[in-house]
């Protein structure tokens, strides 16, 4: 209890953990990104979803590469996060078939992470962003032209994405406990926010701010 006339002293605890760290350390980077593609847009077109489907198949592909490397080195922490499980570019391949247009050929150059503190980074991005997926595709049901159709890339676990989100939450909090770099990891994060950012944004909405 606090001494009369003396204000409580604030609330930290959590403050120091990895999750948090990671939400409020890509916040900005995170809305910039969602308001650039702006997937829950109801005039979203069949063309900008196929343009944005593109984009996000090539940096997949980019961003699965650099990991594949990554476990390659480091299988036992790979292993800890279920990456075997995480791939998702053959899925935005599929979706791309459905919507009649060839999957992508290019994405931009990546880096594979450098350890496992940028691996988990840059999988906070990949794996986070199914989270929305449901919305979206829920979203996609209502759009004139687009319902009916049935991707996967944005929801591909179904009824287990909160226990692989759960799962990826686990093995990044165990790896700081064990010794892991958070700091490095919300930086990696960050970075990967930008590159998807950055290579989607010729297709990106043209989102204007208002005056």
């Amino acid at each position: 209890m606090a001494e009369r006339g003396r204000p409580l002293p604030p609330d930290r605890r959590g403050e120091g953990d990895v999750l948090r760290m990671l939400r409020t350390g890509t916040a900005a980077e995170h809305a910039d990104l969602e308001r650039s593609l702006d997937l829950l847009d109801p005039a979203l077109e069949r063309a900008r979803l196929t343009g944005v489907l593109g984009r996000m198949h090539g940096f997949w592909q980019a961003a699965e590469a650099g990991l594949d490397a990554w476990a390659a080195r480091f299988p036992a922490d790979a292993e800890q996060v279920s990456w075997d499980r995480r791939r998702r570019a053959g899925l935005f391949a599929a979706d791309l078939a459905v919507l009649g247009v060839r999957e992508a050929t290019a994405g931009p150059e990546l880096p594979a992470p450098a350890g496992t503190d940028e691996a988990l980074g840059r999988l906070y991005v990949l794996e986070g962003s199914t989270l929305g997926g449901a919305f979206i595709d829920r979203h996609l049901a209502t759009v004139p032209g687009l319902a009916g159709l049935r991707l996967r890339a944005f929801s591909p676990y179904g009824a287990e994405t909160g226990a692989m989100w759960h799962g990826f939450r686990r093995a990044a909090r165990q790896h700081v406990s064990a010794g892991g770099d958070a700091g490095a990891m919300v930086a990696a994060a960050r970075q990967t926010f930008r590159a998807l950012a950055f290579w989607c944004r010729p297709v990106a909405a043209d989102v204007r701010v208002p005056a």
